[in-house]
């Protein structure tokens, strides 16, 4: 029998998500982790990535979470992400927009101030490309 934890998610702007799951899978700065209740406490950074959720009834929920940080307990985990959506919220004309954006200033500058930022669009575009995809929302 599966056992459950209490999983929130929060914006700069709203409570995103708060639920009973399974599980959740994320990219923290040390590679790819899987959470289960009764995971040992730790806190890490958050990278923008596709992060899965596992339901109550066993159904994968994949959702966009941008850089953030997690906190894990025994029986609860916080996200605080600077940005989180359900791939149904993620605009597919807007991200492309921007990931060509990027790309092409990408092309003409060389110094590393200037790459930074644009290489962390071009990772979020790429990242919400990437959860339409897995909830097969592709255009």
């Amino acid at each position: 029998m599966a056992a459950y934890f209490t999983l929130e998610i929060y914006t700069p702007y709203q409570l995103f998500f708060s639920e009973t799951v399974e599980m959740i899978v994320l990219a923290i700065a040390d590679g790819e982790i899987g959470i289960l209740a009764g995971h040992d406490r730790f806190t890490a950074p958050v990278r923008c990535c596709v992060a899965k959720i596992k339901d109550r009834g066993g159904a994968w929920k994949p959702l966009f979470l941008a850089d953030g940080i997690i906190e894990v307990k025994h029986h609860k985990s916080v996200i605080l992400a600077g940005t989180a959506e359900w791939p149904e919220e993620i605009d597919y004309d807007r991200v492309m927009t921007s990931k060509r954006d990027a790309e092409e200033i990408l092309k003409t500058k060389t110094f590393r101030f200037e790459t930074d930022a644009l290489k962390q669009k071009l990772n979020r575009a790429s990242m919400r490309l990437k959860a339409l995809e897995a909830a097969g929302l592709k255009h």
